[in-house]
Formats: structure tokens, sequence, C-alpha cells
């Protein structure tokens, strides 16, 4: 029979997959539908503008997610990265630049529509469909929508290659310095898996987390 700890986990699991894979797979297909937008059929052709999880799930950033639900004050995983080429875009540094905003963007976004169906149901609802624990449940999943779509997105502007902030930085900076800093790519997991392992990750995601959580649960009594 399964202990509490365990029970626990699987709980805090449950909760979190939904909001988790919603920010992480409309996370993805934003690069796609972006790129598309500019002029690149490349994630169309190879089916990744769809919502089904199936085609987007990396093995890695599945167990990332489930590890860091567990262990970490943020929770995070990752897709399989969407195929861009550059080369149909009229402006390739532009088009790179804005594909790879296009992410973090949207998770901005989704943090605020999960914050606004938490504040509708807390307001709106009658108080005895507070008694319902299915609800608790779902007031709770959407509480973590909040934080795990605030997660991701400063996650991905952290400015280190591959992430999505080191394609922005790249835009603004000089050709010769750009194609240096994209040699670090080659180490850009390693040093990312570095900073989430030894904790430093936490020291700088926790307060950019907490802060942005603040503003966007201010008229929530959550």
């Amino acid at each position: 029979m399964l202990n509490g700890d365990i029970l626990a986990a699987l709980e805090k699991i449950a909760i979190y997959i939904v909001p988790a894979l919603l920010g992480i797979i409309l996370h993805e297909v934003a690069h796609g539908a972006c790129a598309y937008r500019l002029g690149d059929p490349t994630a169309r052709a190879l089916g990744r503008l769809t919502l089904n999880p199936l085609p987007h799930v990396d093995p890695l950033g599945l167990l990332v997610f489930v590890v860091t639900s567990l262990t970490s004050p943020f929770v995070f995983g990752w897709a399989k990265p969407v195929p861009v080429n550059a080369r149909y875009f009229a402006n390739p540094a532009k088009g790179m630049m804005l594909v790879a905003l296009a992410g973090p963007a949207t998770n901005f976004l989704l943090a605020a529509v999960f914050a606004f169906l938490l504040w509708l149901s807390l307001n709106f609802l009658p108080e005895s469909a507070f008694a319902s624990s299915l609800l608790l449940i779902v007031l709770t999943a959407m509480k973590a929508g909040v934080l795990i779509n605030l997660a991701l997105a400063w996650l991905n502007l952290l400015p280190i290659p591959p992430l999505d902030g080191s394609r922005i930085l790249t835009f603004f900076l000089p050709r010769s310095l750009a194609l240096s800093y994209q040699r670090i790519e080659r180490f850009g997991f390693l040093l990312l898996m570095l900073l989430l392992f030894s904790g430093l990750l936490n020291k700088v995601l926790v307060p950019l987390l907490q802060g942005s959580a603040r503003l966007f649960l201010a008229f929530l009594e959550v």
C-alpha cells in the first residue's frame, strides 16, 4: 500500500501535469506558428502545430518535470524543440528573435488566463460549490498554471543558449560577438543542468517567479 509521502507526490504531479503540459506544448506551438506566419512551413509540415502532446513529448524533459515537481520551488520541463528554418525569413536575424520571443510571451499570456479563471471562480461560484473536493483540485491546478507558466517564461528568457533568451539577445549583439556567443550552445544544456542541480538556478528564478506571481495574483485571496 502506498504511504503518505508517495500519495502526496502523486497528487502533486496530477495537479501540475495538465497546466504544465499545456504551457510546454503551447510554448512550442507558438514558436512554430510564429515561424509559419513569417514564411517558414517547416513546423506545420512536420505536424508540430498541434495540441496533441505526442509529437511534442521529450522523455528527458518529462523526467525533469517530474523531478522538479517533487524537489524544486518551481516546476518546469520541455518538449521537443520545434524546428525552424531561418532561410525562409525575409530578415533571418529578426525572424529568429521574434520566433524565440513567441514562446515566453505565450507562457505569460497563459499565466494571465489561469489567473483570470481563478479570479472568476473565486468571485462568482456559489459558496456551496467550494465543498467539492474536485473543485478545490481544479482551483489548485489553476493556481499552479499561473506559477508554472511564469516559471517557464522566466526560465526560457535566461540568456543561456539554446534557451529563447539567448536567441533574443543574439539579435541585439554585434555580429562578431553574436557568432562567438552562439558557440556556447553546445555546452548550454550541460550548463543549465549544472545550474539547476547546484541550486544556483533557484536563486535567479525564484525572486523573478515570486515577484511576478505577486503581480498576477495580487487581486486574489490565494
